[in-house]
């Protein structure tokens, strides 16, 4: 059974998608453990709710790699086998990143490498002043560049006359959940191989 580890700073709505998965017999993996570097992330919450172990690791006067290093300690306390960040509010240091490659998956609010680099409604706020007709999400690896790492999966979303950053962040989620949930599965089959950066999804 694959055993999950999410890094979150926020609601996590993503997880929640993962969690139903997993209670329906959907997904052959298990959330090990949910870390968060805000005391009041919502992410906890959800992760108390199922009883799924959860960690807050306060990152206040920390220096990045000390403090990705508690968090690898956890991680490893759970023999996580792959990482998920929904919605976490941090760079990753170089050591975490080269400490996991190709085990570190990072869902973005669109269609990189487009508006990369924003978080949040701030990308979708973006999205809609740019005056884009399609937007989407895509999940990739992490490397050692923010929102550069090997593209796993994308999935367009539509974009109405009266979108708001708030509605259109509602569909991207969906969108976001449903190629989540295919990638662990893939993953977890051993269907992901990357080569020269890019990734390919074996039959």
């Amino acid at each position: 059974m694959l055993k999950l580890g999410i890094l979150s700073s926020t609601k996590a709505t993503d997880m929640q998608a993962i969690i139903d998965a997993i209670n329906s017999k959907k997904l052959n993996a298990v959330i090990s453990i949910v870390i968060s570097n805000k005391k009041d992330a919502f992410a906890l919450e959800r992760a108390r709710k199922y009883g799924i172990k959860y960690v807050f690791i306060d990152s206040k006067g920390k220096e990045r790699e000390d403090f990705d290093k508690e968090v690898a300690n956890n991680l490893q306390e759970c023999k996580v086998d792959l990482i998920l960040l929904i919605g976490y509010m941090r760079i990753l240091s170089l050591w975490f990143v080269r400490n996991y490659i190709n085990k570190i998956m990072n869902i973005h609010p669109s269609l990189l490498p487009a508006f990369a680099g924003g978080m949040d409604k701030e990308v979708h706020q973006e999205v809609l002043n740019y005056g884009c007709k399609i937007t989407g999400c895509t999940l990739h690896f992490v490397d050692e560049s923010i929102d550069c790492g090997p593209i796993i999966m994308q999935k367009a979303v539509e974009i109405a006359e009266n979108e708001t950053a708030d509605s259109l962040k509602e569909k991207v989620q969906k969108a976001e959940q449903e190629i989540i949930l295919k990638a662990i599965d893939l993953f977890d089959k051993g269907k992901i191989k990357i080569k020269w950066n890019k990734v390919k999804i074996l039959q």
